[in-house]
């Protein structure tokens, strides 16, 4: 298949769906994690768990960058923006994220924050170009698919001696929230839930690659099968994973072969283990505090490291506990066992993180799912 319809044939996605039901042993229960926003989204967009049998279920996981984002990361940008007076650049669906005291970078851009949104690092390096006489500061988050860019950013203001451009370093890595979520099934606070195996990233598989996801497959027994982002490749992905569930096998499959290798692009990694190395720890939202599971710059290139440039600190600060997200990211609840889901929070109004982007899992059942939640 080469087009993009090609990949939303309802008849493909009736066979796919009457494989899997023909598939799945009646006597128990599947549980599968996508872990990236985007087949959260899929999923939603398209009503795809209404063609899986009632066994067979999927668990949201905390693959959008944004819902991750603890307010304490937030509030380090705020603060940037608010007290030490320097242009904030970052992507669109970081400026609606609740931070502490009522604040978003929205809502402290009304306050007179200089926060822009920009499409890329190219952007923000042109506005430190064209403000010689500002600071400018990148708020750069997200998982292995958008480090590379900043890499290349810091690399490229190396080169020029860009003296009033640096990076707030949020970027975390897939893996060690895969082990976080493995290693610690089972959390006081929000219960259990099991999982079978995980329907692997698209966009961060074209990076690094399938490799890194072997080690989950062999040490904890748990098969892995990398998706596209259309229907039918999360169907097929559903399909191939009840296979190696039925069959007891363990492995590693790549559906989305059409752009993920075994080794990623290494061109890109590169650029990354130039100019980052990994974090002690990093505070997850949903997940708590995870070891080694994120990035910061390399002292080579400290100078453009703004938590050094401006002396700043990290400050741990909790959810609202009105809000279920940590629950939601962790697949123990579904967005509409949050008692403020649909009412309270809402896209147009988010309380909790999952409801800011659309590849969040509450977001994208308020969009596509929520009606069915209504009694008749």
């Amino acid at each position: 298949m080469k087009y993009i319809d090609e990949f939303r044939d309802g008849e493909v996605a009736k066979t796919l769906a009457l494989k899997i039901a023909r598939l799945a042993q009646p006597e128990r229960s599947y549980s599968f994690m996508e872990f990236c926003g985007g087949h959260t989204h899929a999923i939603s967009r398209y009503g795809l768990s209404d063609l899986l049998p009632p066994n067979v279920r999927m668990v949201h996981g905390p693959g959008c960058p944004v819902c991750v984002l603890p307010i304490g990361r937030i509030d380090m940008a705020i603060d940037l923006a608010l007290k030490q007076g320097v242009i904030l650049c970052t992507y669109g669906d970081t400026l609606r994220v609740p931070a502490s005291e009522g604040l978003s970078l929205m809502k402290a851009k009304a306050r007179g924050g200089d926060i822009r949104m920009v499409y890329s690092t190219l952007d923000a390096l042109q506005i430190a170009r064209d403000n010689p006489e500002r600071e400018v500061v990148f708020f750069a988050i997200g998982f292995e698919t958008t480090t590379p860019p900043t890499a290349l950013a810091i690399l490229q203001a190396h080169q020029e001696q860009l003296s009033n451009f640096s990076v707030l370093c949020c970027h975390v890595l897939t893996p060690a929230a895969i082990s976080q979520i493995l290693e610690s099934p089972e959390v006081r606070q929000w219960g259990t839930v099991p999982i079978d195996g995980f329907i692997g990233p698209a966009h961060v598989s074209t990076v690094i690659g399938s490799r890194p996801y072997e080690f989950f497959a062999e040490e904890y027994r748990k098969p892995v099968v990398i998706a596209g982002f259309e229907p039918l490749d999360v169907m097929q992905a559903i399909l191939m994973l009840v296979k190696q569930v039925n069959e007891g096998r363990a492995e590693v499959e790549n559906e989305f072969a059409r752009a993920v290798s075994r080794d990623g692009n290494q061109k890109a990694q590169d650029r990354v283990a130039e100019v980052f190395e990994l974090r002690r720890e990093f505070e997850w939202r949903g997940l708590a505090v995870v070891p080694y599971s994120a990035l910061m710059i390399r002292e080579k290139y400290g100078s453009f490291d703004a938590e050094r440039r401006f002396k700043m600190d990290y400050q741990s600060v909790p959810d609202n506990k009105a809000c279920e997200c940590g629950a939601i990211l962790r697949g123990v609840k579904r967005p509409q066992d949050c008692k403020i889901f649909g009412t309270v929070c809402t896209p147009e109004n988010p309380v909790g993180s999952c409801m800011v982007s659309s590849e969040g899992a509450c977001a994208a059942h308020y969009s596509y799912g929520r009606y069915k939640d209504m009694t008749p």
